[in-house]
């Protein structure tokens, strides 16, 4: 080849090595890239082809042809394509793709895995843990959930969705203040943003923090004046402050809004309840029960108030109800025998009775337990375990088992909830059970204990209870703060703390309240909580499970009541026809505790004037 067609043939070459360039896998995968990304779909896939016919194994290639088949929703398609890519080149972004696509389809174990994968490459990109935490949600597991959002926010301090997440998932695991700190957070992030709004003036009222509460919902309803919601959440965050009144308004315009609104329906009967205006409430319920049969609530809401009225007999027969619906009666197991109720001859069977609801109502209704062994029953008692060692003992029971055994029973003929008896012997105001004590003889060696604890009883001994659980709906009308009850603090008498677990504010005040002494370290069951109350003159108590126990066990005892408190106090009474020891104080319609509590006081100085030392 001479000189000349040397030259030929180089510039023959420089004219052809571009194009040979521009056909390398490499080079086709991005002019297919840019294709995708310009939407130009066919023309991707034709670089992609063409990109394979040259190597078979280019990674990028096979990954680009999983995301176009899963552009063109062909799921099967790209996860093979995807499931390509990565046996031969496993990158991060193919294993997201892969856990992206599995997603999709709610494949969410298999999505995990892949997720997990780049978790084990260290991959920290916010918008991939974003996703992992939504599979973890998927999958049910909020706390693992929780995890991923709070390090999205890690990478990106101002990723809202993550915030968000992180509130509605601590929410749903009673993680109520860390959920109010990231929906203060989305606030911040978002301001003005309704449903944020909403759920932070929720969460707000579920701590008890209800005048925040009620700012957050008038500051949602100016945004949105025309939101029922709204409008029922506003009357909802006034109502613990005692302001029914004014929540009226705001049910009634909500009901404007959704004239059929079933929530804000039940609100303002529930407030018409408490400023006792019971026949609108009764009227309330009614149409509530036209709208829908099987309200349970309405049936419920009635039930209670024929029982507030003293109208026993529609009132333990509309307690049933509850049956109807499981929620409201998920702590009792479901039993294939037959449930009691008062008709069947017990003549040599044997009958569970379980508690169903909460202390006090076991310790108040336990009292039927013995007159059902009258029937010629053998009786098996199951109760919480708490009251477990207390009840043992009781008159007729062949065998008390706590709850937590409830899993492993001796064989049964019928069944009956504690709290169906009443009903069972057609109880009515003038045939309750009313016995001074009905509780089992306590262990004297354990009073005695007590006694030596106290030492010496040269003073009026008054036990103390002024809160009750905080998680109980009507808590804020019951329980009174330890700074106002010191009004009574004063005088000349031993008080005695029977109050467990207080609430932070109270704990911090019987620090400072040097008179009370507080020996509630060594309440380890209900049967130690009886001993000291044996040893006392006095229990003076909101409404509580203490104040059964002190009216179950005969010792005087002075019950604090809101103006319209639970029914099984009845109304404008000073005596209780279940316990023959108890008096009530009650609020008037101002519902000023202070009110009760110089009635109490004047009360206390008398019982102080007539007191002789170490006389119980």
């Amino acid at each position: 080849m001479n000189r000349r067609e040397r030259r030929a043939a180089a510039r023959q070459t420089g004219k052809t090595s571009p194009r040979a360039h521009a056909e390398t896998p490499a080079a086709l995968y991005e002019a297919g890239l840019g294709h995708m990304r310009a939407a130009r779909y066919p023309d991707a896939q034709l670089c992609c082809q063409q990109a394979l016919t040259v190597d078979s194994h280019h990674a990028g290639t096979l990954h680009l042809m999983g995301l176009l088949s899963l552009q063109a929703k062909q799921y099967d398609q790209a996860l093979e394509w995807i499931s390509r890519a990565i046996r031969h080149d496993p990158l991060p972004a193919y294993f997201l793709s892969l856990g992206t696509i599995l997603q999709s389809q709610g494949r969410h174990d298999e999505a995990l895995e892949a997720f997990d994968k780049l978790v084990q490459l260290k991959f920290d990109d916010a918008h991939f843990w974003m996703l992992r935490g939504n599979s973890l949600v998927n999958l049910k597991r909020p706390g693992d959930a929780v995890v991923s959002f709070q390090h999205v926010l890690r990478l990106d301090p101002r990723h809202w969705d993550a915030a968000n997440q992180c509130g509605i998932l601590l929410h749903e695991l009673g993680r109520i203040e860390e959920s109010l700190s990231y929906l203060n957070l989305c606030d911040t992030l978002r301001p003005n943003h309704i449903p944020t709004l909403q759920m932070r003036a929720a969460l707000l009222y579920n701590l008890k923090r209800f005048e925040e509460a009620l700012q957050v919902c008038r500051q949602a309803h100016a945004l949105d004046p025309d939101n029922a919601d709204i409008c029922n959440n506003v009357g909802i965050a006034l109502r613990p402050s005692g302001r029914d009144e004014g929540a009226l308004q705001w049910f009634d315009r909500a009901l404007e809004l959704r004239p059929n609104f079933r929530d804000a329906l039940h609100n303002k009967a529930a407030a018409l309840t408490k400023i006792r205006r019971f026949d609108e409430a009764f009227a309330i319920y009614e149409r509530l029960k036209a709208a829908d049969p099987g309200d349970v609530l309405a049936d419920l809401g009635t039930a209670h108030l024929h029982l507030l009225l003293g109208n026993f007999e529609a009132g333990w027969a509309g307690r049933e109800a509850r049956w109807k619906d499981p929620a409201l009666v998920r702590g009792y197991p479901k039993f294939r025998q037959p449930m009691w109720r008062g008709h069947e001859c017990l003549k040599g069977k044997t009958i569970l009775i379980a508690a169903d609801e909460g202390f006090g109502d076991t310790i108040q209704f336990v009292r039927y337990v013995p007159m059902v062994a009258d029937l010629g029953a053998r009786i098996i008692l199951v109760v919480q375990d708490a009251l477990q060692p207390l009840l043992s003992d009781l008159p007729g029971v062949a065998q008390c088992l706590p709850m937590s055994a409830s899993h492993s029973l001796p064989a049964f003929d019928l069944h009956c909830p504690m709290m169906s008896l009443p009903l069972a012997f057609a109880t009515r105001l003038d045939t309750i059970p009313s016995f001074r004590s009905y509780l089992p003889a306590l262990q004297e060696a354990r009073v005695q204990t007590w006694r030596n604890r106290l030492g010496s009883h040269d003073r009026l001994r008054v036990g103390l209870v002024w809160a009750g659980n905080p998680r109980q709906g009507d808590d804020h009308n019951r329980s009174i703060p330890l700074r106002t009850l010191s009004h009574i603090l004063d005088v000349d008498a031993t008080f005695v703390s029977l109050q467990k677990e207080p609430k932070p504010d109270d704990k911090a005040a019987l620090q400072e309240l040097a008179g009370i002494i507080d020996l509630t370290g060594y309440f380890v069951d209900f049967a130690e909580t009886a001993a000291l109350v044996s040893c006392l003159d006095l229990v003076i108590a909101v409404e509580t499970s203490v104040a059964h126990l002190a009216g179950a066990l005969g010792r005087p005892t002075w019950t604090l009541l809101s103006y319209t408190p639970d029914h099984r106090w009845l109304l404008d009474r000073d005596d209780s026809p279940w316990y023959p020891t108890m008096r009530l104080f009650r609020q008037t319609q101002t519902r000023d505790w202070r009110e009760v509590l110089d009635r109490v006081r004047s009360e206390l100085e008398t019982q102080i004037s007539l007191f002789r030392p170490g006389v119980l």
